[in-house]
């Protein structure tokens, strides 16, 4: 089922993704893609997914964005794609969408905040809080599910703001998040199952989780 928004619109070069991409103020796919390729994140086996699907691929934003240049670049690449919709705020579900979440933030020129977990709930932790007047903006690395998502935008309502949209590097979701307002940088179509549907389950392959979050 479709969410919608509270206001819907429409082993790398050291020196970073700059030291390829030259300055250039957008990034396209052969960009994202590359730079994945060149930092070791993307990676090929047997995966589960923090959706609980599994996977043969999965996509380590940690390792991109763990060179500072990088993830700068790949920060302001977002902001300009989402600054139409004209947030205050950005907050981002921990663990994995905190570092991108700070470098959009960084870019759009507000706040960067986080949600984390306390016995099994995403809530606001550390002193953050939001005000009915702040405009948020989700920002994750990965959608897949986009169930995180919603776990972040539920997580802006009942603290009474106004949730603006999404975003996030790596759409590969293949079209099925249902997200109202959302962007990302690169749209990825990587094959995912459930358990009981993995053919990689049915032939003995160990399974590796390689996220943040735990899942059943």
């Amino acid at each position: 089922m479709a969410s919608g928004f509270d206001d819907y619109n429409g082993a790398p070069d050291p020196r970073g993704a700059t030291a390829w991409m030259g300055t250039r103020p957008g990034m396209n796919d052969t960009d994202i893609l590359a730079l994945f390729r060149a930092s070791g994140a993307l990676l090929e086996g047997h995966f589960r997914l923090s959706s609980g699907l599994h996977s043969t691929g999965y996509l380590q934003c940690a390792l991109v964005l763990a060179n500072p240049t990088d993830a700068t670049a790949l920060g302001a690449a977002l902001a300009a794609r989402v600054r139409q919709w004209r947030p205050t705020v950005v907050l981002s579900p921990a663990l994995g969408g905190i570092v991108i979440g700070h470098e959009v933030a960084r870019g759009l020129g507000v706040r960067a905040l986080f949600a984390e977990r306390q016995d099994g709930v995403l809530t606001l932790r550390r002193g953050f809080t939001l005000e009915p007047q702040d405009r948020v903006l989700v920002v994750e690395d990965v959608v897949t599910t986009a169930g995180s998502t919603r776990e972040t935008i539920e997580v802006a309502r009942r603290a009474g703001a106004q949730v603006v949209g999404a975003c996030s590097i790596v759409d590969r979701s293949g079209g099925t998040h249902g997200l109202a307002s959302y962007a990302a940088l690169l749209q990825m179509s990587l094959p995912t199952y459930a358990e009981v549907d993995c053919p990689l389950c049915a032939q003995g392959v160990p399974v590796t989780k390689p996220g943040s979050r735990t899942t059943k």
